[in-house]
């Protein structure tokens, strides 16, 4: 798929979903329905799946929710609430279960046992209780930190508000989902709200408790987030402890060993779905052993050891009207149908993703085509088929453009050295700043949430201030004409005064925020952490512009020739480094100074070569950077240790031992890692 064309949708998508997340959760005013909002934020979710160029601050993978409300007082959760990766089928079930056993170092078709539990549609909260005492009760917020909404919690009849029960930890936060049955909300709340879960959200954020305890809100616990101590075992052994102590959990929660019986639970509770009195938009599976579920760890702001598994997509049939070119910051083409619009399972679809150019060949999709659209989970709505029967008889094919719709210049597709094949991603061939679409695109990238985070700068401000040619390059935001901005059609003295102290802000930025910000293709910000904590400061990321400084970023762990050839071209381009020269004099970019650590490895740097016992190349990795450990990629003089397992690379053994750099066995590594210092 073209990467412009997904940046562009995907940039579109996290914008919406910020508006909506504002209304909905800040102002308690959802401006859609149910369906609707969890549509958008699914087709972020499953994008960012697909594609790891993408990411974004506001993001679900990155945000849960929407930042805590200015109304209620801001807690950090004592442990993060984490967002849950998705299936669709049975294929990607396997894969999630084939990924664990690969983790585990196990047989990819060892069957896991797993707790398999209905996911209610409602709003997340963690209680925490001290002595058995529910003491505060936090709402999601986004995911890092909450709202302290304990009063409103407090009156929910479902949460208990003591436990004196002897083996209840001392301090746990115990989660789950708060909602209101259809029942309820039939009966009582149809004329208020949208849906139960608005209701139930609503409910929440009412600023007189009195208010909330009008509304029958329920709770069912489900998991926990912080505990001292607990001697559960698994998954299910502390849904069955969660009723012996009070709670109320999901009547339909089941202990299923393999995929089949999975799949096969899955069907039934979707035939019954519509029997049920509460909202469920899936089933979650949980790694059942909590054992395995430590070693598993996380993947960025999701478990590696969850899933949900979404119920069957939703189809409708529409008409194409147009097809439209969008192209990215990287200079992809990505083709967008608008059709007619149609309602497919509550939510209002005017736009359909094309993929790319082989994807309209191959269907041979045409404007005027009767088309059927599919919306499944969180993916984008895209076309299933064409009616060809209904195909008006002077239909002309659809041709893409040679010729950048923006600035001209020819389009091409690059020789993948992987596949051997050209990518099926048709891209613009100018250099970036040269084609305005690009560059509008690279700077809305630039002031998006998760690069310089600039308060109050969105995407209509940068698409009307390079409208108004008030800038062209990054650097143009920290010069503006505020002045001028004052007298514009919606600016006030406020607004301006505001706009200025957010810019002004960020005038302080960390490094690797700052490498992200510049939209080099291939260099997401996991890959832009990475350098920054390598080079450490900005004087020596100019410095890779010369050559044989790029190449030094092939030791670091996770950077490969990829992102390493996209480097050099970044640098080749003129302005390019004009952007990073005048950026540099602007901006005040911190350092990256490495954090203290108190791990058993602290400071000492791993390499591996060979594979592992018992143990998987990624679980061992894991284990290293927890206790403090550094891993890197090639033979250096930096290197402390290469551990070897069976069938090692000759050529990296030879060069170690030429450089006198210690060479260690599993079983070393081990006594290494149990060492108390």
């Amino acid at each position: 798929m073209d990467k412009k064309k997904i940046k562009k949708v995907y940039n579109e998508k996290i914008k919406y979903l910020v508006k909506l997340n504002e209304h909905y959760y800040d102002l308690s005013d959802p401006l859609v329905n149910d369906n609707e909002y969890d549509q958008i934020k699914k087709e972020i979710l499953s994008l960012e799946k697909k594609y790891d160029f993408l990411g974004n601050e506001n993001s679900p993978s990155k945000i849960i929710g929407f930042r805590p409300s200015k109304t209620f007082k801001k807690v950090f959760h004592r442990v993060p609430m984490l967002s849950l990766s998705n299936a669709f089928d049975e294929e990607d079930l396997i894969n999630f279960q084939k990924k664990i056993n690969n983790f585990l170092d196990q047989k990819s078709s060892n069957e896991l046992e797993y707790s398999a539990e209905p996911k209610i549609d409602g709003i997340s909260a963690s209680l925490v209780f001290k002595k058995g005492k529910f003491v505060m009760g936090l709402s999601r917020g986004d995911g890092k930190e909450g709202e302290d909404i304990t009063q409103n919690l407090m009156t929910i009849n479902d949460i208990p508000k003591n436990i004196p029960i002897k083996n209840f930890p001392d301090e746990i936060d115990i989660r789950g989902e708060v909602f209101i049955q259809n029942n309820d909300f039939e009966k009582n709340l149809k004329d208020k709200f949208a849906n139960p879960r608005n209701a139930a959200s609503g409910s929440l954020r009412q600023k007189n408790p009195q208010d909330t305890k009008k509304i029958p809100l329920k709770f069912i616990a489900y998991t926990f987030g912080h505990v001292d101590k607990i001697e559960i075992k698994n998954q299910s052994d502390y849904l069955h402890q969660l009723s012996k102590w009070g709670f109320k959990t999901n009547p339909f929660n089941k202990t299923i060993k393999g995929i089949k019986n999975l799949m096969k639970n899955y069907h039934e509770i979707e035939k019954k779905r519509n029997e049920i009195d509460f909202d469920i938009d899936g089933i979650v599976y949980k790694v059942n052993n909590f054992d395995l579920q430590k070693r598993l760890g996380n993947v960025a702001n999701s478990p590696r050891w969850a899933i949900a598994h979404k119920f069957s997509a939703n189809k409708g049939v529409s008409t194409i009207l147009n097809i439209e070119i969008q192209i990215g910051r990287t200079g992809a083409l990505t083709p967008v149908a608008k059709i007619k619009p149609i309602n497919i399972g509550g939510v209002v679809v005017s736009n359909a993703t094309l993929h790319n150019e082989d994807e309209i060949i191959r269907k041979d999709i045409r404007i005027g085509d009767m088309v059927v659209i599919e919306r499944a989970g969180d993916v984008i709505p895209h076309i299933v088929e064409v009616d060809y029967k209904k195909r008006n008889k002077d239909s002309k094919k659809y041709i893409f453009p040679i010729k950048c719709p923006s600035c001209g210049a020819k389009t091409i597709k690059e020789y993948n050295s992987i596949t051997k094949k050209n990518d099926a991603v048709r891209r613009c061939s100018s250099d970036g700043y040269d084609c305005d679409m690009m560059t509008i695109e690279k700077i809305k990238h630039f002031v998006s949430k998760e690069a310089f985070n600039i308060e109050g700068f969105g995407k209509k401000i940068v698409e009307n201030f390079w409208k108004l040619k008030m800038i062209r390059l990054p650097q143009d935001i920290f010069g503006l004409n505020y002045e001028k901005i004052k007298t514009m059609d919606g600016w006030g003295q406020q607004s301006v005064a505001n706009l200025r102290y957010a810019i002004e802000e960020k005038k302080n930025i960390s490094f690797e925020k700052f490498i992200y910000a510049l939209g080099i293709r291939h260099i997401g910000f996991e890959n832009a952490k990475l350098i920054a904590k390598t080079l450490k400061s900005p004087e020596k990321f100019l410095n890779l512009s010369r050559k044989n400084k790029i190449d030094d970023l092939l030791n670091i762990d996770g950077i490969g020739e990829t992102q390493i050839n996209s480097i050099k071209k970044f640098f080749l381009n003129n302005t390019n480094l004009k952007v990073v020269q005048d950026l540099k004099k602007i901006l005040k970019i911190q350092k990256t100074t490495e954090n203290k650590k108190d791990g058993v490895l602290s400071g000492r740097i791993f390499m591996f070569t060979g594979k592992l016992t018992g143990i998987s190349r990624a679980e061992a990795k894991s284990l290293i950077e927890k206790n403090s450990g550094t891993i890197i990629s090639n033979v250096s003089k930096k290197l402390d240790y290469l551990i070897i397992g069976e069938k090692p690379t000759k050529r990296k053994v030879e060069a170690a031992k030429e450089l006198k750099i210690k060479i260690i066995d599993q079983s070393e590594l081990n006594k290494l890692l149990n060492k108390s210092s």
